[in-house]
């Protein structure tokens, strides 16, 4: 045991293990607090609709030869997300179907420029890098971790200012349309930062493991605790644990960054499933 945190004690001494923590961290509170919101207006899988977009805005850049591919990748994302989350409901093509068709066209097309204009010599691992994490949260410079800081402290500020509006039109958006809030408005604000969280996400977990951040603290939450906030917090905390741990363990054990942390927050809602049927 002493040896173990001993070891654990040497690598926080590393700044690449600092920044991937201080980054895991500040998405893992981002990701949990839109958690509860889409979750319970039934938009849980957006985070791999979003995330496939991003794989093809990122595959563009990739052959464009963007030195930052956040240039293109975030507006092409967030356009992604008001069309999805704002006007999927009046479009012809309407939820899901719409979801599947712009999350499964953006990755086939995302990965078949790849293979055909790419000058990498290892397409696969660059792909596999891409949708699964690898090692990405640990290659972060200071800017990136920077980035992330400003985007997420965005995020979590709109979160904290218009709790109130969040509130309402996640529980009945035609009562608040009702009395008078633009909730079409707000639809596009929860929009706009889902696509932020879902872009800085990938460097994290990977595109095809981010809704796992988004669904399992909001879920596990909702097994014990009733209220709102409640969910909110707790959701908070455990996606945050979650991620440490996971970041922690990986290193250590050499396994995946992204996989860990999604299999750490599986058996986490496990027990809260299971305290949850007890209570």
């Amino acid at each position: 045991m002493m040896e173990m945190i001993a070891k654990l004690s040497e690598y926080l001494q590393f700044p690449f293990v600092q920044r991937a923590l201080i980054v895991g961290v500040l998405i893992a509170l981002c990701s949990s607090l839109l958690g509860v919101t889409l979750v319970l207006k039934r938009f849980s899988f957006i985070g791999d609709g979003l995330s496939h977009v991003a794989f093809g805005a990122m595959a563009v850049a990739g052959i464009a030869g963007l030195t930052n591919e956040m240039i293109l990748v975030l507006p092409v994302t967030v356009i992604a997300a008001i069309v999805l989350l704002a006007t999927g409901g009046k479009a012809k093509i309407k939820g899901d179907a719409s979801l599947a068709m712009l999350s499964v066209a953006s990755l086939g097309i995302g990965y078949l420029l790849l293979n055909v204009f790419s000058s990498s010599g290892n397409v696969s691992g660059d792909v596999c890098t891409t949708l699964f994490g690898s090692t990405s949260i640990l290659t972060l410079s200071e800017s990136d971790v920077w980035l992330c800081i400003a985007m997420s402290l965005i995020v979590i500020l709109v979160f904290v200012f218009f709790y109130n509006r969040i509130f309402a039109v996640t529980f009945d958006e035609t009562f608040t349309s009702a009395t008078g809030t633009r909730a079409n408005l707000y639809n596009l604000l929860i929009a706009v930062i889902t696509a932020i969280i879902i872009v800085l996400a990938m460097n994290l977990v990977g595109s095809l493991l981010i809704s796992a951040l988004v669904i399992f603290p909001a879920l596990s939450a909702m097994r014990v605790f009733k209220s709102f906030r409640s969910v909110v917090i707790c959701s908070a905390a455990v996606s945050v644990l979650c991620s440490l741990t996971g970041i922690l363990v990986s290193i250590m054990a050499s396994t995946p960054v992204g996989s860990t942390i999604v299999a750490i927050d599986i058996a986490v809602f496990a027990v809260f499933y299971i305290i949850g049927k007890k209570g």
